[in-house]
């Protein structure tokens, strides 16, 4: 879907105008206010149990830092429009303050996303810090304030592959996890439906060695907004085991681990000296373990499917069954449209930042039966998983 094609709607309040409805069709537009035995509509609830994403469409389309390949990233613009496009969940990444405030950015690094380094009176900030072992030389959220981080803007992280999104440099605040709580609630009064978030704690270990714990906030932010239970409208997720553990201590909403390659540790673990790596996880013991405090997993797609030496997909690994036989659903991580961000069997010409076959690859990631997907580009998410239910869901 063109980037144009949705501009006059990234402000807009409300989800049902005509020029949406036929953008993205009826089947979209009400999978996130599906009723139970609506035709066509998987439900996570019915799927999987424990109460978590009851009134989500099975595969939930969770876009990824927003609209992050339409808009820069973690912005109200870049999740309003997700939100305009229908979107069933949507993402944020959370890093604090000097001062202890919880912000949005997808790294606590702000070298790429915001316009510090425009700054002059932050010239001195630049620093080089080691974050879960590698060394990273830029500005850090944790040695501003906020009042000093509202004085920069927010643009394209990867402009040489997204130059559009450069229209939109500097239009936005880097916005702290509260005002995105009060944006979500007053949508969901303006719609009359609940809007789904996915919240993901950012290096805990690395910031809680600063006295900068992540979870204790986040916890009391959650209650303050009544999202703290069991049923409520969001999904806790991280790298580190031990945050989810950590949360789930603190509040009842459902935590999801995020799981990286194959070969690698969460870094909670390399601190801790425990030898398990993510291939560990992912075995029937690994996902049993993380099930007793865990409601899902969000593993990178690479393992639900791997890619051979010529970048093109194998056969599926059996992540989905075992994840399901331990009551685990799965949100995998991340579908781009892009062809650098393809496998290769469904790159479409030389061009790295033109558009593949994205279609086609959501159609075989979905038939693993995935319970959902993080993409930059909900709209064509939502699409493809329209076109996946309207073939039937996968029978396990």
């Amino acid at each position: 879907m063109a980037n144009e094609e949705y501009g006059a709607t990234a402000e807009r309040r409300t989800g049902t105008s005509p020029g949406r409805r036929a953008v993205l069709g009826a089947a979209v537009l009400g999978a996130g206010a599906a009723v139970a035995g609506a035709p066509g509509v998987a439900r996570a609830e019915g799927r999987h149990g424990h109460g978590h994403g009851g009134d989500l469409p099975v595969p939930t389309v969770i876009a990824h830092r927003g609209t992050s390949g339409y808009r820069p990233e973690h912005t109200l613009g870049s999740y309003q429009l997700a939100l305009d496009m229908g979107a069933d969940v949507i993402e944020q990444d959370v890093v604090p303050t000097k001062d202890g405030h919880l912000v949005c950015r997808h790294e606590n690094d702000i070298t790429a996303t915001t316009d510090v380094a425009a700054h002059p009176e932050f010239a001195d900030r630049k620093t080089t810090k080691s974050v879960d072992g590698a060394q990273l030389t830029g500005w850090f959220t944790e040695d501003f304030t906020l009042a000093e981080l509202k004085t920069l803007r927010a643009k394209e992280r990867i402009p040489g592959t997204r130059q559009r999104n450069t229209l939109y440099d500097g239009r936005w605040e880097v916005p702290t996890l509260e005002e995105v709580l009060r944006w979500a609630e007053r949508a969901g009064r303006e719609r009359g439906r609940r809007v789904w978030l996915h919240i993901e704690t950012k290096h805990p270990t690395y910031f809680r060695k600063l006295g900068l714990g992540l979870e204790e906030p986040l916890a009391k932010l959650l209650r303050r907004y009544n999202r703290h239970r069991r049923h409520s409208p969001n999904f806790l997720q991280s790298f580190e085991p031990s945050s989810i553990q950590r949360l789930r201590k603190l509040v009842d909403a459902p935590g999801v681990v995020l799981l990286s390659t194959a070969n690698s540790r969460p870094w909670d673990f390399v601190e801790a000296n425990d030898p398990r790596t993510v291939a560990d996880l992912i075995k029937p013991e690994g996902l049993r373990w993380m099930a007793s405090y865990a409601k899902g997993i969000g593993p990178t797609l690479d393992l639900i499917i791997p890619k051979g030496p010529d970048g093109k997909l194998l056969e599926p690994t059996t992540l989905v069954r075992d994840a399901h036989a331990a009551d685990l659903i799965l949100h995998p991580y991340t579908m781009r449209n892009e062809n650098t961000f393809l496998p290769a069997d469904f790159k479409k010409g030389t061009d790295p930042t033109a558009y593949g076959d994205a279609f086609g690859a959501f159609k075989k990631y979905f038939a693993t039966g995935i319970d959902g997907i993080f993409s930059d580009n909900p709209d064509t998410a939502l699409l493809a998983a329209a076109d996946f239910r309207a073939g039937g869901s996968v029978n396990e």
